[in-house]
């Protein structure tokens, strides 16, 4: 916690519900933490800590680096969601959440679903993603247009236009978030190669956008502009770096660097890529927009800043000479930095949006 600066960590057990979970809450300079809550069968306490703590941190930087104001936490829950879950154990998980009075307001993640944010909002309002309060619903289509903006702007850095409009888009991964991207570029059109180990979602793919098809391990070789991966973290590596043809790397999947020098390796080779978090966060944007009511047209222009906040990193990037990841995490930093100097952790009080759903 020391060493990365985190402000709390939160162990909850319920004996009765058999609830054993873990809040982590990274950083709250900008506002509360805002972070899902995954449901995994961890192999021992100490991985669900690490994880915990991993992806409240990751949280920090998305929504620091989105312009939303609010902080980075995250939350897990130890068990198997496909047969672990009761209501009692979500109820006593909600009160936990209420406990910190708004530090940390969850939502969905990894192995919980809608119906979850719904039991957690028996308990606390801090929780979005709930039918009971008002979700904005399925997210992969926000995500995947905040994909296809953040993407444009890439393509503008690399070609000097950012129109898709004649470009060849290698596409690895066509799940929901990355079919809503295909449908985007093919209406701009772009031209379409996709790959999935779901056949069925490689004949959907092609049926929806006449795109071409091929093998999982070919599509890095393709001849493309743009690669987008949409599936697996870790992808660019030692073994795929040498492969990619294309000019830029602007996808929905997370982690996509392996190693931090992969992606030294991709800027000396004067590749153009949209870091992950600042290119995906479509989808936590959305949700956030709950907070204050939520509203659509609100929510979709806000997304639609992924496009500005890649021109920043970009920006960033040619003003330090660093790589991209490096200043996607510069943005972020700076951006909490300016506000701490102004006030410290987060409390929750009379000028807050949240004051008016207690």
């Amino acid at each position: 916690m020391a060493r990365d600066d985190y402000e709390q960590l939160l162990f909850c057990q319920d004996e009765q519900s058999g609830l054993k979970a873990i809040i982590a809450i990274h950083d709250t300079t900008l506002g509360p933490a805002l972070g899902g809550t995954r449901m995994w069968t961890y192999d021992n306490e100490e991985a669900a800590i690490n994880d915990a703590l991993r992806l409240a941190k990751g949280m920090t930087y998305k929504n620091a680096a989105a312009g939303l104001n609010l902080g980075g936490g995250k939350a897990v829950i130890i068990g198997d969601p496909k047969k672990d879950k009761n209501e009692e154990m979500f109820r006593a998980f909600g009160r936990f959440i209420q406990g910190l009075n708004g530090r940390y307001i969850t939502a969905e993640d990894v192995g919980t679903t809608v119906e979850d944010m719904d039991l957690i909002y028996e308990e606390t309002n801090f929780v979005t993603g709930s039918s009971a309060f008002g979700s904005s619903g399925n997210p992969s289509p926000v995500t995947a247009y905040g994909c296809f903006v953040g993407m444009k702007a890439a393509v503008k850095e690399a070609f000097g236009s950012d129109s898709v409009e004649g470009k060849t888009v290698a596409v690895q991964g066509v799940g929901n978030v990355a079919f809503e991207l295909c449908r985007h570029l093919h209406e701009e059109g772009a031209r379409l190669i996709v790959t999935d180990i779901n056949k069925e979602a490689v004949r959907r793919a092609v049926e929806a956008f006449d795109a071409k098809a091929v093998d999982p391990g070919d599509i890095y070789g393709v001849e493309a502009d743009i690669f987008a991966p949409c599936a697996l973290g870790a992808i660019i590596n030692d073994q795929t770096i040498p492969q990619l043809k294309a000019k830029v790397i602007a996808g929905s999947a997370n982690n996509q660097l392996k190693e931090p020098r992969h992606g030294d390796i991709i800027h000396e080779k004067g590749i153009v890529y949209a870091p992950d978090y600042v290119l995906n966060a479509g989808g936590v944007i959305n949700v956030a927009d709950e907070l204050h009511g939520y509203n659509q047209e609100r929510a979709l222009k806000k997304v639609e800043t992924i496009y500005n906040n890649v021109e920043k990193v970009i920006n960033i990037s040619k003003r330090d000479r660093i790589p991209t990841y490096v200043a996607a995490d510069r943005m972020a930093e700076e951006r909490i930095e300016t506000l701490r100097k102004s006030r410290s952790q987060f409390l929750l009080n009379d000028k807050h949006i949240l004051y008016n759903r207690i």
